[in-house]
């Protein structure tokens, strides 16, 4: 009875969510709406809701209740009373290993394919390998912390009262288990940033030097300028973004790290800025730009069905807009640092020919961060100057 009930609260979330709606930001308000819902009761939907997705677009002539099934039994190493109701012949498989649960489920459903949860393979940037990329989406990320300077004791020391297996990454980032509530076990959050471990390494291209003027150009929350400020304390930094909220949320995190040196700028960089940039010029820009995000749809994986092929081009049409009003800014021989969270080669090596060519940068270096190796997000940086 209790799996039947939990299959109906599926059903309840996925008739009820919004397509193009995070799911991070429905499932809170559906469980305000539904209080009678225990925290276990939460958790199993939740777990329900994502497992589906991460199925992407494979086997949609199924109906949503055997996608699901499908999925809780590639998604999970560890029976669950969910999947021994409804699907038993699988539970006891359970931990087998994954090209033998993918060879299970071809036997009933003989048309599976892998390249189906993801149909923009033929996308991918030349580095990527598809297969481990697509295996990836059955495994829930790490949470990531970037510790601040001085309170790794305290964090790991926290962490350990608390029972929370954590992994020391290096470089003070702690990855924890997905969902952990740091907030009940960490007193003080100015001893940490959440942030990817992609994202932090990314911080490895910068290279700043002392009393530099650099400029967070795509700066959203903030996240790269944190890192060079923590690599470079006495950096001079211009951040810009369009969203005037996102500014403001920027704004309180600096204060927080004591970032004190930094300008504020509310700019569309689709449009030529000279009218208020005209007089500044920087040692370093930094363009974390706007992308679709494929690098992180093992975290947002209902984005992997509901996007469209058709993105990616107007992504990367966006992401030379920002380029051509951004270059002429940097001063000759300086870094531009270019960075996304995208998995699509027209966002990445595209960009870089786009650069190189009729911008007339020079690549220095280029990585694709392969997060789907790491339970990270996967990410693109390069370094690049005149």
């Amino acid at each position: 009875m209790k799996a039947i009930n939990q299959l109906k609260t599926f059903q309840r979330i996925l008739d009820e969510y919004p397509a193009e709606t995070p799911l991070s930001k429905f499932l809170p308000g559906f469980y305000r709406q539904n209080k009678q819902m225990g925290s276990t009761d939460r958790r199993i939907a939740s777990r329900l809701i994502y497992n589906y997705f991460r199925l992407g677009k494979a086997l949609s002539r199924l109906t949503n209740e055997e996608r699901l099934f499908v999925a809780e039994f590639l998604c999970n190493t560890q029976s669950n009373s969910f999947l021994q109701h409804f699907k038993p012949d699988w539970t006891s498989c359970i931990d087998f290993d994954f090209d033998d649960k993918i060879n299970i489920i071809k036997t009933t459903y003989p048309d599976f394919n892998l390249e189906d949860v993801f149909p923009f393979t033929d996308r991918l940037s030349n580095e990527i390998d598809k297969i481990s990329f697509l295996k990836s989406f059955f495994v829930q990320p790490d949470l990531y912390i970037r510790v601040n300077k001085g309170f790794e004791s305290q964090i790991k020391a926290a962490l350990t009262a608390a029972n929370i297996l954590f992994k020391d990454e290096g470089y003070n980032c702690l990855a924890l288990p997905n969902g952990t509530r740091l907030e009940s076990v960490i007193s003080n959050s100015n001893w940490y940033q959440v942030q990817d471990l992609s994202s932090q390494q990314t911080a490895k291209f910068f290279k700043p030097q002392k009393w530099e003027n650099w400029w967070d150009a795509c700066a959203a929350s903030g996240g790269k300028s944190l890192l060079l400020y923590e690599l470079e304390p006495t950096i001079k930094l211009v951040v810009s973004d369009i969203r005037e909220s996102i500014l403001s949320n920027l704004d309180d995190r600096f204060q927080q790290a004591g970032l004190k040196k930094y300008q504020i700028k509310l700019l569309d960089l689709t449009q030529n800025p000279d009218f208020v940039m005209h007089n500044y010029s920087f040692d370093g820009i930094i363009i974390d730009a706007p992308c679709s995000g494929s690098g992180t749809w093992g975290r947002t994986p209902e984005m992997i069905s509901q996007f469209d092929a058709g993105k990616i081009d107007f992504f990367h049409r966006l992401q030379q807009d920002i380029l051509r009003n951004v270059v002429k800014y940097l001063k000759p021989g300086k870094p531009l640092i270019y960075i996304t969270c995208s998995a699509f080669r027209a966002e990445n090596e595209a960009i870089i020919s786009f650069m190189t060519y009729e911008l007339g940068l020079k690549l220095e270096d280029s990585q694709i961060l392969k997060g789907y190796e790491t339970k990270a997000d996967t990410m693109f940086v390069s370094r690049l100057t005149f």
